[in-house]
């Protein structure tokens, strides 16, 4: 008889994970708690729009392929990859934006065209990035974060300081011209920290940005997820939705299953690629490794408002992926992390897949998806939901030059609320907890319980961190751990 493994939740990790394990030989079920499987990136389709509910960037196409080549597989065998020109847009006022091109050689021309003399300190600044890219996707990302030894290595040493500085630091040092400052700032956002708290290090987000450029996947970012799944499926993972966990079953400190909708399903071992915190109130108090106060201390990403929005006409003046850094960045964030509360005047980011893809929208008319920070644990109301989009609509009209409001033809919401109901999220956050330094691999939520025996953890709470591709890669992590501390039994 195999040995048996049962995983919470099918998000990017936890459906990673089955792959390895089944891959090794394991006999794996997969939980689900909502109709469709995909955790944050799940999809709406309605009145002939399709949606993307959660991420919306393909970025850093390596772990993808790295992934899809461990089963011999390439991300081509299932879906189509288009890289986007422009990769994006950043709006600073009315009709006043600069455009990120799909060519390291385009973006140094916009560079030096909006601050003379910032072309050689951006191929610096990009040269190093891609250093420490080589280094942390190649390397440290693939790290299970057990011990400080895996962060010291000949190379790492040697730029130790970068992890006592900044980002922010960094790019005001090169930069002085504060529009192409915040287009440098922007994609650590995707870390879910300020650039003032996130390290130097983790600039190689920016060669990830500039240097391997932004791609879409034809029908939307769920094609990935539909992807995963065949790949599980061909490797005999069993799929189960509408199937939410209500504890896991522990005996003598050891996890021997879960139960779900009044059903005991045991098993060798238990993966949950669920929201950490809400994963260990599935156990006895006593056998948690984190405290509440725990996780009250920590930095966590942000929440999200979202509105998926179809509109009758197709709009102008936008593309693909569009930024509006027209207000105050450093007061939104001060709302997000040091202050936490509705920003009065949000930066917020508008996605238009249907400028790209004519799959996700009828002809003439376009999808829309905006996104406002927001710092998790808000109060969240209709009221403020649509506040807040009335608020940036117009914004967004003003400074597009268009009228859009009037043909919207309608909208759906996500927020706070949605996160806990849907994903049991802590706070309502939407992407984990930030990567500080001192939320960086070994000092992030461990893969494997100290206190239950086999029982396993993944996602964005854990190493190696917030977004997709370091999903991809915890599933690869966690299935390691596995493997090393469970023997198959056949």
């Amino acid at each position: 008889m195999k040995t048996t493994i049962n995983i919470i939740g099918s998000g990017f990790s936890s459906l990673a994970s089955a792959c390895y394990l089944a891959k090794a030989g394991y006999e794996v079920t997969i939980f689900e708690k909502n109709k469709t499987i995909g955790g944050r990136a799940r999809q709406l389709q309605t009145q002939g729009f399709t949606f993307d509910i959660g991420p919306t960037w393909y970025w850093m196409p390596d772990v993808f392929e790295r992934f899809f080549s461990d089963f011999n597989k390439k991300p081509s065998d299932y879906y189509t990859l288009e890289k986007l020109n422009p990769a994006y847009s950043v709006y600073f006022g009315k009709d006043d934006f600069i455009t990120i091109e799909d060519t390291l050689e385009k973006i140094i021309i916009a560079f030096e065209k909006e601050e003379p003399g910032s072309s050689k300190k951006l191929k610096t600044f990009i040269e190093q990035a891609k250093h420490n890219y080589d280094i942390a996707i190649k390397d440290l990302v693939y790290n299970p974060g057990v011990s400080p030894l895996e962060l010291i290595t000949p190379a790492t040493i040697k730029k130790i300081n970068q992890f006592f500085s900044t980002i922010k630091k960094d790019v005001r040092k090169s930069f002085k011209n504060e529009r192409l400052v915040k287009i440098l700032e922007f994609p650590v956002l995707f870390l879910g920290a300020k650039p003032s708290d996130t390290p130097s290090f983790y600039s190689f987000m920016n060669y990830a940005d500039f240097g391997l450029g932004t791609f879409h996947p034809k029908k939307g970012m769920y094609q990935v997820i539909i992807a995963i799944e065949k790949l599980a499926k061909s490797l005999g993972v069993i799929i189960k939705t509408e199937s939410p966990v209500d504890s896991i079953i522990v005996n003598n400190k050891k996890a021997v299953g879960i139960e779900s909708n009044g059903t005991k399903y045991y098993s060798d071992v238990v993966v949950s690629g669920a929201d950490y915190h809400h994963t260990e109130t599935l156990i006895n108090q006593s056998l948690r490794q984190y405290t509440e106060s725990y996780w009250q201390k920590k930095t966590f990403a942000p929440s999200s408002l979202l509105f998926y929005v179809g509109f009758d006409k197709k709009l102008k003046n936008v593309n693909h992926h569009t930024l509006f850094f027209d207000v105050d960045f450093d007061v939104h964030a001060e709302a997000i992390y040091d202050n936490p509360k509705w920003p009065e005047n949000p930066l917020f980011y508008a996605s238009f897949p249907s400028i790209t893809d004519k799959h996700v929208a009828p002809k003439g008319k376009e999808a829309g998806i905006f996104l406002i920070p927001l710092a998790p644990g808000l109060e969240d109301t209709p009221e403020l939901r649509a506040t807040y989009f009335n608020k940036i609509i117009k914004r967004f009209e003003e400074l597009t030059s268009q009228n859009a409001q009037d043909h919207v033809i309608f909208k759906e919401s996500f927020c706070i609320n949605d996160f806990i109901k849907d994903y049991n999220s802590y706070k309502g956050n939407a992407y984990g907890m930030a990567n500080t330094l001192l939320q960086t691999a070994f000092l992030r939520p461990k893969l494997k319980s100290k206190k239950v025996d086999n029982l396993f953890f993944t996602g964005q709470l854990t190493v190696p961190g917030p977004g997709v591709p370091p999903s991809l890669i915890s599933g690869k992590l966690v299935a390691d751990l596995v493997t090393k501390h469970h023997k198959l039994l056949v």
